[in-house]
């Protein structure tokens, strides 16, 4: 194992009569690397939060609550939960409803089990009249907003890391060339004998 000496920080600027100009190249990237990773994170990521969280502001104007009555018995039994919101989970049943310009739908909606045929039920339509998911919460609006912000943040954040790692990779393949070439110039004088 080698022994490694305590750490020693900026150590890449530090004047070192054995530094080369390589090393300095691979400093200025590392810096470069983070700065543009720390920037393009930050950016990105507050853009695509603020991007979702307007989205999710308009949802209310583009959809419309709307009454639709179960045309078909939802199977289950509402028992000891008195069909009341939040107390059991709702299951997928047939509805109909009438969209603005007087046209009657169908599809398929979340009902509370053992609903009958003619239970009203809320569902969201957009402007055509098709089934919607409701619009988010506010804290479900933040939620998804901090998730997709930090998700692209993340992303883009990644591209300049990845880019600075590529650098140095080749700036150490090119070290290694320089030294495989110095080395076999300067090899053979090493392993002369001298007596």
């Amino acid at each position: 194992m080698a022994f490694r000496g305590p750490k020693v920080w900026l150590w890449r600027w530090r004047r070192n009569p054995l530094k080369r100009r390589a090393d300095m190249v691979e400093a200025w990237v590392v810096l470069g690397a983070w700065v543009l990773a720390v920037v393009a994170g930050v950016l990105a990521g507050w853009t695509a939060a603020r991007g979702a969280e307007q989205a999710m502001a308009l949802e209310p104007l583009a959809r419309t609550s709307t009454v639709a009555r179960v045309t078909e018995q939802v199977p289950g039994s509402s028992a000891g939960t008195g069909g009341t919101p939040g107390t059991t989970l709702r299951v997928w049943g047939k509805v109909r409803w009438t969209t603005p310009d007087g046209t009657a739908r169908t599809g398929w909606a979340r009902v509370w089990p053992g609903s009958a045929v003619g239970t009203p039920v809320t569902v969201w339509t957009d402007s055509r009249g098709r089934l919607v998911t409701g619009p988010a919460t506010p804290a479900h609006a933040r939620a998804r907003a901090l998730m997709s912000g930090g998700l692209v943040g993340v992303g883009a954040a990644a591209v300049p890391l990845v880019t600075g790692r590529a650098l140095r990779a080749c700036l150490e393949r090119r070290r290694l060339d320089q030294w495989d070439t110095e080395w076999a110039r300067f090899g053979p004088l090493w392993s002369r004998k001298t007596w």
